[in-house]
């Protein structure tokens, strides 16, 4: 999802043809022609499974092909039945009752807000908000501005603290997700229609925006565990730094954030082409430094601690830090522009 949407954003800067026709082909042969789609069971309740949905919209604007509209209305009938905490939350997964992870608000909620101004009369706008205002109260840390990884309403998980739900740690990419969950969330809204919630919204990202530059390295980049650079095994991340160019540089683009945060997201799109962008002996790009996957629970029985985040594979070319890196990379196109 995350990656498509990138290679449509360059198609939407540059009207090469073969963006398109890339993005199309990938979407086109998973999604049959009554809109069923290849590999995806509404019942599985994962709400990462909603994030491709949204480059549906944009290949039916594109194409006007009817089964892509089919599709968006399948993938929006897993958002309305999705189970929920007792704050009124998505659960990350039916496999993960009543938790609450960072990462999910960046894989439903834009496509959730972009149906319901589009095709749903704006009927959700409060449930979306509110879904948002639910984290920042119980998942963000009043001192360092910061949010934990995952919240777990029934304080049953292992891994959690027994008295506030919440798992240990700030893992980048999480507040990377959540940082461009806001945002992209934002920019499908209808500011008019959502009144004082707007704007509330857009305050909790700026205030998320000042309290990630606290701890912006030198280099640009951001670190794993985002409050712990220079401990032993920690390392400068690509993915969610990244998320965090792409985060800035939009941020000022739709005048949320004011001119002078433009800088920090050049700086960190910099640091990452200085890292861990090289060239091969046959010419060809590859992008390091990308962490494969964390979480927590599950088969593995993921502790959330700071050793965890740390034990987990480093990779390189890897989709989930590809396609943020390509997103900022839009987004200094734009610049250029």
């Amino acid at each position: 999802g995350c990656m498509i949407k990138a290679i449509l954003e360059m198609y939407a800067i540059t009207k090469e043809d073969k963006y398109l026709k890339f993005a199309d082909d990938f979407i086109d042969c998973k999604v049959n022609a009554d809109g069923t789609i290849e590999g995806y069971d509404v019942d599985e309740l994962n709400i990462d499974n909603v994030n491709a949905g949204k480059t549906l919209f944009e290949l039916f604007d594109l194409t006007g092909k009817e089964k892509y509209r089919k599709a968006i209305d399948l993938v929006y009938s897993q958002v309305a039945q999705m189970p929920r905490t007792k704050e009124g939350n998505f659960w990350h997964k039916n496999i993960y009752p009543d938790q609450v992870w960072l990462d999910g608000l960046y894989m439903c909620q834009p496509f959730y807000m972009e149906y319901e101004t589009r095709f749903h009369d704006k009927k959700n706008y409060d449930d979306i908000f509110q879904q948002f205002f639910n984290v920042e109260k119980n998942m963000r840390d009043p001192k360092t501005g910061l949010y934990y990884h995952a919240y777990d309403s029934s304080r049953a998980m292992f891994w959690c603290d027994k008295v506030t739900g919440l798992s240990q740690n700030f893992w980048l990419r999480a507040l990377g997700w959540f940082s461009m969950a806001l945002l992209d969330t934002l920019d499908k809204a209808d500011a008019s229609a959502a009144g004082e919630s707007y704007e509330k919204l857009k305050q909790i990202f700026v205030e998320l925006m000042d309290a990630m530059l606290k701890y912006q390295d030198e280099s640009g980049m951001w670190y794993q565990v985002v409050n712990f650079g220079g401990m032993d095994k920690n390392y400068l991340e690509t993915s969610g730094s990244s998320i965090m160019a792409y985060a800035l540089l939009k941020g000022v683009r739709l005048g949320f954030l004011s001119e002078s945060y433009r800088a920090y997201g050049e700086k960190a799109f910099h640091g990452i082409c200085d890292n861990y962008l090289s060239t091969d002996e046959n010419g060809n790009l590859h992008l390091g430094g990308i962490c494969l996957v964390a979480g927590l629970g599950g088969a593995n029985r993921r502790p959330g601690t700071y050793d965890y985040y740390m034990s987990e594979p480093v990779v390189k070319d890897d989709a989930k830090g590809v396609g943020p890196f390509l997103l900022a990379y839009t987004e200094m196109l734009r610049l250029k522009k």
